[in-house]
């Protein structure tokens, strides 16, 4: 197996005297596909917001490529290839999906947005995410589906050259051939090389793409085992704290 991109040891965040994520290990490797799961308020959203920046652990350590690394903004994530889809999205819907792959970081030429050679780049992303749902890259986003919102916001993600996108919940509140779609994409951008980390609460969906399967129980990580080798039911235990995992962790 390759070594891990991104790995996180002993991570520690609390909020005042609440402990939420308790010494915390995770593995994502290049080209393959790691789930975070685990019930509401085990940690998941906050571990996710440390490796994004945005809420910079307060102790424990971040290795990137074997390097350790601190991550202490949104920008410097960025930086090193790390890019977050959250469930929001966070598109704006008066734009079109040209404006909205490039909101914040628009090419220039002489002072002006290049608008031709961001048109290219962005229809070039969603050629090689093998994306085929949207007729022009000029369409308001209001006027795209969910599963096509979905498909913009990750395709922003990996316009830069992402090494690793994680993903939070991308198919809550799709329909069935809409999450097909995503999971698609999510296979693809694998596929590709990049490290994709989802979260989600769809077991379906996590076994339908997942490698890895990491579980958080109250602030701790009591599994982290291949896909191939668990099944729904003991994943199920793990979340709920029924069942405890008693091999090694992947």
């Amino acid at each position: 197996m390759d070594e891990p991109i991104i790995e996180l040891s002993g991570v520690v965040k609390s909020f005042g005297p609440v402990s939420v994520l308790k010494g915390v290990n995770l593995k994502a490797y290049p080209g393959k596909v790691t789930a975070l799961v685990g019930d509401n308020g085990a940690g998941k959203s906050t571990l996710i917001k440390g490796l994004a920046g945005v809420q910079p652990y307060d102790a424990g350590e971040v290795r990137f490529n074997g390097e350790i690394v601190h991550l202490s903004s949104p920008r410097e994530a960025s930086r090193f290839g790390i890019e977050v889809v959250y469930q929001d999205l966070a598109l704006a819907d008066n734009l079109d999906i040209v404006q909205n792959m490039f909101l914040g970081r628009e090419e220039l030429s002489t002072g002006t947005f290049d608008e031709g050679l961001m048109e290219r780049e962005a229809a070039e992303t969603l050629r090689g995410l093998s994306v085929r749902t949207v007729k022009s890259v000029r369409q308001k986003v209001s006027s795209l589906s969910g599963g096509q919102r979905q498909t913009v916001a990750i395709a922003r993600s990996v316009l830069k050259k992402a090494k690793v996108v994680i993903l939070d919940e991308p198919t809550a509140a799709l329909g069935v051939a809409q999450t097909e779609q995503v999971l698609n994409l999510v296979s693809r951008l694998a596929e590709q090389g990049v490290a994709v980390i989802i979260i989600s609460h769809n077991l379906a969906d996590v076994f339908a793409v997942a490698d890895f399967i990491s579980v958080l129980y109250l602030g701790q990580m009591v599994a982290s085992v291949r896909a191939s080798e668990t099944s729904r039911d003991d994943v199920v235990g793990y979340i709920t704290g029924s069942k405890t995992y008693s091999g090694v962790f992947a």
